[in-house]
């Protein structure tokens, strides 16, 4: 599976990005999560899509402002962010799973991340 992101970008705090990440291989089998890590802070859960029944799963810190969906048919899966802040800066990072979850360590495979900046 090979997985590529895009999207990221710079933009001001209030403002949107739309990311999508586009997966080569047994996509339609997988569950898909985006990830994120700051510098000098560990690598967080952001959000998560069930493979089957499209159930989603959200971090606290952007439930209600992002939001994760996918295309089977052309394999690919987004996150919307809307209402972007500061905090939000990071490396954005789209992964693959067997059964969606928050655990970073239960991803197989993982995209090379884009930088997402918001400025104040």
């Amino acid at each position: 599976v090979q997985l590529i992101e895009s999207g990221g970008g710079l933009v001001q705090a209030g403002g949107s990005l739309k990311l999508s990440c586009v997966a080569s291989g047994l996509f339609t089998r997988y569950a898909m999560g985006w990830f994120r890590q700051a510098n000098g802070k560990e690598r967080e859960f952001v959000a998560a899509i069930g493979w089957s029944d499209s159930r989603t799963f959200y971090a606290d810190s952007v439930k209600g402002r992002f939001t994760i969906s996918k295309d089977n048919d052309n394999d690919t899966v987004y996150l919307q962010m809307d209402g972007l802040k500061p905090a939000d800066t990071a490396v954005y990072y789209c992964a693959s799973t067997t059964v969606a979850s928050t655990r970073s360590n239960e991803y197989d495979y993982w995209g090379q991340g884009t930088q997402v900046t918001v400025s104040s």
